[in-house]
């Protein structure tokens, strides 16, 4: 049974969640990770044990959120999802500690984020399945030690780095999330369309796999999009026409970039010379968050090679200006 704790739908999520598969069997990509968890999972299964405390970490839209549930899955046990910022206070933490039944997973999203008073709480439930609840204040103050149920803490980042070595050492399994190939995306992106009941061609799927920057989440969401200007063409099926019609209205380019990532090179080439320049620099000038940028546009920018980053700041390679048909002095 799953039981979600501080976690908001939002329009969108409840297809999403749809479209998640519910076994390894069923999950596309990451065949490393799946093979490791399979053999982490069995065992544990023919021990009669937990879990061992499970890590993943990578860019956003890559799984880790459907990892966690495929866990509790293919585990048997429940599953209770909260993220680090909706923790504010010791009380938040340890009400959902002492909810978990034995075997449980607790799905701790941006566990960077954690206070570190809570990160400090997890230390000795992580290790002991205790915690120590302070009661009263200053002179009066006294702790009180509660025994917890065996359970397997997952927790997802897209910054391992701001991770302390204390948090990070507590967790048994650690596994980075890696960008998706087309052939990956593609069989995801027909799955998609066979769950959502519309059809869509080979064409329309290999153009909509390229545009999808390695990532099953942005994939789902262009393909309900297209979907929709399909509908409203009154096709039935998703043609590569209609997929570059769509794209094209999304301000996706062939190569997957969007608004913010042109208007990140654009201006690392024309305001700043083509770097190197930090990132705040950068975010102010575009207007951007700078947290967002490094989360969400700068990992796929790197991967791609439109940029790199050095200890001055960030510097657009040959391709970016290739890209946006910018000459860089005398390469072409």
């Amino acid at each position: 049974m799953e039981n979600i704790t501080d976690q908001k739908m939002i329009p969108g999520d409840e297809e999403e969640a749809t479209l998640r598969p519910k076994r390894l069997t069923e999950y596309v990509g990451q065949e490393e990770i799946k093979e490791m968890l399979n053999v982490y999972i069995t065992t544990a299964k023919m021990r009669q044990e937990p879990l061992d405390h499970v890590l993943l970490f990578g860019p956003p839209g890559l799984g880790k959120t459907t990892l966690s549930h495929i866990i509790a899955n293919e585990m048997g046990t429940g599953i209770k999802v909260t993220t680090g910022p909706a923790l504010s206070r010791p009380g938040d933490l340890a009400s959902i500690l002492m909810e978990l039944e034995p075997g449980d997973i607790l799905f701790i999203d941006e566990i960077h984020r954690l206070p570190k008073v809570m990160e400090e709480m997890l230390y000795s439930a992580m290790e002991d399945y205790v915690i120590d609840i302070v009661m009263g204040k200053d002179t009066g103050a006294s702790s009180l030690r509660m025994t917890l149920p065996p359970f397997t803490l997952v927790g997802a980042t897209t910054r391992f780095g701001d991770l302390t070595a204390p948090m990070r050492d507590r967790f048994g399994i650690i596994h980075a999330l890696h960008y998706y190939n087309k052939e990956e995306l593609s069989s995801i992106i027909k799955r998609t369309s066979k769950i959502l009941g519309f059809e869509i061609d080979d064409e329309a799927t290999l153009e909509l796999a390229s545009r999808s920057r390695g990532t099953p989440r942005i994939a789902n969401r262009l393909f309900r999009r297209i979907r929709d200007f399909a509908q409203y063409d009154g096709s039935k099926i998703i043609t590569k026409k209609i997929t570059d019609y769509a794209l094209e209205k999304l301000n996706i380019d062939q190569a997957g970039l969007d608004t913010t990532d042109r208007k990140y090179l654009e201006c690392l080439i024309e305001r700043f010379h083509g770097g190197p320049v930090g990132l705040e620099a950068l975010a102010a000038t575009i207007s951007e968050e700078s947290v967002t940028l490094e989360d969400v546009n700068e990992p796929f920018l790197l991967q791609e090679g439109y940029i790199v980053r050095t200890n001055r700041g960030r510097t657009a390679t040959e391709k970016a200006y290739k890209h946006l048909g910018i000459k860089m002095g005398g390469l072409f």
